[in-house]
This record gives structure tokens, C-alpha cells and sequence, in this order.
């Protein structure tokens, strides 16, 4: 967090001293390649890691197109206290628009090499074969949660093995690969 507001706030002064101190009505072209390598840094957060580079960069397009309609002023929203604040809202927000948009995004919240490693899939499925288990997941959590703060809470809650989440997708690996999970209960 320390090297993103460092990285930020030099951004700023480098952006700062090539416009000086005139004010614009629109982003420029390297101020918004600029907030899209600043957006890099948050490439580690559990839905974002999983994101191909293309997808990545559609997301980074998506965060720095809604900040500059909020903020039309570049060099007032990097000079603004809280900016990183800011930025990190705007990304957990258009996250939960993409879960909104598509419920099959749950791949890169629950990716297949960690599912996988916690025993919910076999190894060695094909790309075809995961994306019905995306697609069973998706069912499932589409018409178990009425609202994303609905999921999101399920989420939050989802520290067992035998929690609602685990479950469904457990039962989506049995109805599509005949894999039977079994967990060992210890005293």
C-alpha cells in the first residue's frame, strides 16, 4: 500500500508539473494510461488476479472511465485527500457490477486451480468442462441469492466446508463429473 501511494503521488507531481497549473475539463491521454498503471497495483486482489491480461485491462478501462466521469478534473482528483480511498471504492464497485453482469465471473472469485486444491473439482478438465461448473455455479447462486448483498454476506460467511457456497458447488461437480467430495470431520 505504501509503493501504490508512493507511485500515486509521484504520478501526481510528474502529471502535475507537465500541465501546471491549469485546470482541464477532460483526461488527457497519459492521464488516463497513467490511472491504468496506477489500477496495476490492485491486480492481487482475489477476483482481479485471476483476470486475463486482456480482461484486466477491459476492467482497467471500465475503473478509469467511471473515475473520469466523476472526477472530470484530473489534477484536482490526484491532488484530493483520500484519492486512493477513492480509487480502491471504484474498483470493489465495478467488481460487484461484473459479478451483477454475469454470475459466471465467479471463476475468477472461486479460480479452478484453487478449487482443484481444496478437492471441489478433479484435475485436468478442459476449458469446456469448466465453464459448466461455472455455469451450474452460477445457476445455483443466481437463483439461491435474490441480491449481490445477499451473496456477498454468503461469502463473508463461507468458512466451513459445509457452508451454503461449498455446497452448491459440490453438488455441481457431482451432477457434471460423478466427483464425490468427502470430508473428514475431526474431533
Amino acid at each position: 500500500m505504501k509503493r501504490f501511494l508512493l507511485s500515486v503521488s509521484v504520478l501526481a507531481l510528474a502529471i502535475i508539473s507537465t500541465v501546471g497549473c491549469s485546470q482541464q475539463a477532460k483526461w488527457n491521454r497519459s492521464q488516463r494510461q497513467a490511472m491504468r498503471e496506477a489500477l496495476r497495483e490492485y491486480r492481487q486482489m482475489v477476483y482481479l488476479n485471476d483476470l486475463t491480461d486482456a480482461e484486466f485491462m477491459l476492467f482497467s478501462d471500465d475503473v478509469a472511465l467511471a473515475l473520469e466521469e466523476d472526477y472530470p478534473v484530473y489534477t484536482t482528483f490526484v491532488q484530493m485527500p483520500g484519492v486512493n480511498d477513492t480509487v480502491q471504492v471504484y474498483v470493489v464497485t465495478t467488481i460487484v457490477e461484473e459479478l451483477n453482469a454475469d454470475a459466471r465471473n465467479m471463476r475468477h472469485i472461486y479460480p479452478y486451480p484453487y478449487l482443484v486444491a481444496n478437492n471441489v473439482l478433479p484435475a485436468g478438465l478442459d476449458r469446456a468442462q469448466q465453464q459448466s461448473f461455472y455455469k451450474c455455479l452460477a445457476g445455483k447462486i443466481n437463483s439461491n441469492f435474490a441480491t449481490m448483498n445477499q451473496f456477498v454476506n454468503a461469502v463473508m460467511a463461507d468458512t466451513t466446508s459445509m457452508s451454503q457456497i461449498s455446497m452448491m458447488q459440490q453438488q455441481c461437480a457431482s451432477d457434471l463429473f460423478n466427483w464425490t467430495v468427502v470430508i473428514e470431520e475431526f474431533d
